[in-house]
């Protein structure tokens, strides 16, 4: 049995993991789409640098956030003056360390998953009279959407693990920042701490192989769907 201060770590990784799924999700599609569909100058570059967090150290991109959320910082500063809030050293920011680090699984996935739609059926809807908003929404959403699912899957189960800039960017703050990587390290520390490394780890495990299926159910149920259409 977990205690009420693993509860709260539990509790704590599901809500940064889901605040970032939830706002990286639109931005990812987005990208993965341009990326995907459109020809523009400069395509090469942004490819490397929405990849870029998968290759550079973690601590790097960390820093990277820290420099730019930092009070005097270009993003800190606004924040700040407008909103009168800081991201440094809360939860918030833990988010937005795990955002950054899930969103290049999460648009490699999308990206593939709309290449792989048949650009034909596309054409026949618009030769029948639908337009561009009616086709998206009805062919390529649908029929891309395993592969959404599967970028948010992979991009929760990043989030859940993220360690290296959440703790360069946010430090490790228990009630704050700890999430589960960060509350294990913190248990390999400490005498007798084994024990909530067991513990903690299992559930980690756990909620990674809980996503996994998960997604892989919901992406056969689509598939089954337009087998049946």
């Amino acid at each position: 049995m977990l205690t009420p201060e693993e509860w709260a770590i539990v509790g704590l990784s599901l809500k940064v993991g889901g605040t970032a799924i939830v706002v990286t999700l639109p931005i990812a599609f987005g990208l993965a789409w341009l990326l995907a569909r459109v020809r523009f100058p400069g395509k090469v570059l942004l490819d490397a640098v929405v990849h870029l967090p998968l290759v550079v150290p973690p601590v790097v991109t960390g820093w990277a956030l820290l420099l730019a959320f930092a009070p005097a910082g270009p993003l800190g500063a606004p924040l700040l003056r407008l909103f009168g809030a800081s991201v440094l050293f809360r939860w918030t920011g833990a988010a937005i360390a795990a955002a950054v680090m899930a969103l290049p699984l999460m648009v490699r996935a999308m990206r593939l998953s709309i290449e792989a739609v048949d650009r034909r059926l596309e054409s026949a809807a618009r030769t029948l009279g639908a337009g561009p908003g009616r086709v998206f929404w009805t062919i390529t959403l649908p029929l891309s959407l395993p592969g959404v699912l599967a970028g948010a899957v992979l991009g929760f189960a990043r989030s859940i693990g993220e360690f290296g800039a959440t703790i360069t960017f946010v430090s490790n703050v228990p009630g704050q920042t700890q999430t589960l990587p960060l509350a294990i390290y913190s248990a390999l520390q400490q005498p007798g701490g084994n024990a909530m490394v067991w513990r903690l780890s299992g559930i980690a495990i756990l909620l990674s192989l809980v996503a996994l299926i998960l997604s892989e159910s919901l992406a056969r149920r689509v598939r089954r769907g337009f087998h049946v259409l």
